[in-house]
């Protein structure tokens, strides 16, 4: 399936380490790719949901991305889309691989029944840095890239 853009991304925004993994992602976004959609906010608007035979509950429970043709991506394979849109590859990978994925499809659920206790823990902040960490180093891949300099296996 190829992905066509925009690409809207319904998470829950109450949780401080889905939000700020959403707002970091957003901010690499310079092609304005995504569409944040906060579903736990007291205004969402939940046609998407009905028209699509998914809960508003299954939503802020699994992160739910949609293209523009309907296609759906749902926990981890919409991460690893999400982060391969804004050029973090070296992220995109870890949800992506065929050793690390298995994991992360096994983990996921678990992190999102202790989002909340995570979040309080300060995984949002270390999460936070790792993901500044691999954006610089996908805006200095670019910048060689555009200076002619570019290293295929970065």
């Amino acid at each position: 399936m190829s992905t066509t853009y925009p690409l809207t991304i319904y998470f829950d925004a109450s949780c401080r380490l889905c939000n700020s993994e959403m707002l970091n992602i957003k901010l690499h976004d310079s092609a304005n790719q995504l569409v944040l959609i906060d579903c736990s906010a007291p205004d969402f608007d939940d046609t998407v949901c009905k028209v699509n035979n998914i809960s508003q509950t299954a939503m802020m429970n699994r992160l739910h991305a949609q293209d523009t043709n309907g296609n759906w991506l749902v926990g981890v394979a919409a991460f690893e889309v999400i982060y391969q849109t804004v050029g973090m590859a070296s992220i995109a990978k870890l949800w992506g691989s065929p050793f690390t994925r298995p994991w992360a499809e096994r983990l996921y659920p678990w992190v999102v029944r202790h989002r909340y206790t995570l979040s309080k823990i300060g995984l949002s902040e270390l999460f936070g840095l790792w993901s500044k960490y691999a954006a610089r180093k996908a805006e200095k891949h670019s910048r060689l890239c555009s200076e002619g300099r570019c290293n295929v296996s970065d």
